[in-house]
């Protein structure tokens, strides 16, 4: 008896760690943008073997790679004004017309303003750019009608207006990137920290074009610096990019818009799996891409849930 009580012990244990292990399994996926290394080069075809990923420091398995190419790819993007913006932006209209009017037919856009730490769209997503570009208009412009661009960005990722599963969701903040909560460089900023994590969550790629608000205090040096910098941490964070130029205003934003026409036209959207240590979680992630003749930007964090299958529900 004593020793059918051990081996239904051993038995009962084994199965328990086995649940546990199976309960740990966790999937994710991530937009990943692949171009050549140099200006003017083709990209020479990458597919899954070329990637090594590990999440939270542990090797993860891709499990899909999709480019993102067609018209089957499903692109949905927020513009996003800081609505502390002044009448200057208005000499950028031209090239925000032109980068409405010349997304791809897959697209589907709207144009929002950062409001007293909301965002504030002014339609839904359209493929029409006329639609679309009805509600470009230059904001109020009073200091501070938005004291923090990130309280915006969370605002937006909670209530992102669509529930397409399948589609891109990319933002391109057009703001100083300055938090008036706390004017100077902490990457640790809980304002930025949480508008990473919930545009993680909500499956945001994020982009910003440093645009700053002559009208405000925030025209410093040490202040332009901070907003560079947090921008920049969100788009690493994401995936994205962040544009700027030196310390001031651009002349004109349409290089920027090119570039970002290319970058929606050269994305993969990855699935893996991956060790889940409980619950749903926003996890580090470190992705290597080896193919010479290319560079990636990929996200440095993603959100990892319980497998399909439901274990551990």
């Amino acid at each position: 008896m004593k020793n059918s009580g051990i081996v239904v012990a051993l038995t009962t244990a084994i199965l328990l760690s086995a649940g546990q292990s199976f309960a740990q399994a966790g999937q994710g996926h991530a937009v990943i943008t692949i171009l050549p290394a140099h200006s003017g080069e083709e990209l020479a075809n990458v597919n899954p073997r070329d990637v090594k990923l590990k999440v939270n420091g542990k090797q993860s398995t891709v499990t899909g790679w999709t480019p993102e190419r067609g018209a089957n790819s499903r692109l949905e993007l927020i513009l996003l004004i800081d609505g502390s913006a002044r009448s200057s932006l208005g000499q950028q209209f031209g090239d925000i017309q032109g980068f409405v009017k010349e997304m791809p037919a897959n697209a589907k856009f709207t144009i929002g303003y950062m409001d007293n730490g909301r965002t504030a769209l002014t339609g839904p997503l359209s493929s029409d750019p006329g639609q679309v570009l009805r509600g470009l208009h230059l904001s109020a412009g009073s200091p501070g009608s938005n004291a923090s661009p990130y309280f915006c960005l969370s605002d937006l990722a909670k209530n992102w207006p669509s529930k397409d599963p399948t589609a891109r969701r990319e933002v391109v903040m057009i703001t100083d990137g300055v938090d008036n909560y706390d004017r100077r460089f902490d990457p640790d900023d809980p304002y930025v920290q949480s508008a990473i994590s919930d545009s993680i969550r909500a499956g945001l790629v994020v982009y910003s074009i440093y645009w700053q608000d002559q009208g405000r205090l925030n025209s410093s040096a040490y202040a332009t610096n901070a907003g560079q910098s947090l921008l920049q941490e969100v788009a690493q964070a994401t995936g994205g990019y962040s544009y700027w130029q030196g310390m001031g205003n651009p002349v004109g934003m349409e290089p920027y818009f090119n570039d970002l026409r290319r970058r929606f036209r050269n994305q993969y959207t990855v699935s893996f799996t991956s060790p889940l240590s409980g619950k749903p979680e926003v996890a580090n992630m470190k992705l290597e891409l080896h193919v010479p003749s290319a560079k990636v930007d990929a996200p440095q964090r993603v959100f990892v849930t319980r497998a399909a299958n439901g274990a551990g529900e």
